[in-house]
């Protein structure tokens, strides 16, 4: 596994945190968060988001959450990743 750390919350207190890394291997950003709280998780679960697409969080998907104070880390994922070529054809990559 290719696994590049980015950046962990900065307000973190050693007893695990959100993290970002870049798997340069699998063309992905892996981010690491707290999970939802069930009222989160029952509004994410039973919103359509986009028309027609099936409401619910997958078996195999899990929504997380991170502080905005992490935006930066996040940007610089987001950016180390493109520099990397790691951008979806789709989008012009």
């Amino acid at each position: 596994m290719a696994l590049r750390f980015v950046g962990m919350d900065p307000n973190t207190g050693g007893d695990g945190s959100p993290t970002v890394w870049v798997d340069e291997e699998k063309q992905e950003i892996v981010i690491q968060g707290w999970k939802l709280d069930p009222v989160t998780t029952d509004e994410i679960a039973g919103t359509e988001w986009v028309p027609g697409h099936h409401r619910g969080i997958p078996d195999h998907e899990i929504v997380v959450r991170i502080p905005a104070r992490m935006i930066q880390i996040l940007r610089e994922a987001c950016d180390d990743a493109e520099r990397a070529g790691l951008r979806d054809d789709a989008e012009g990559g």
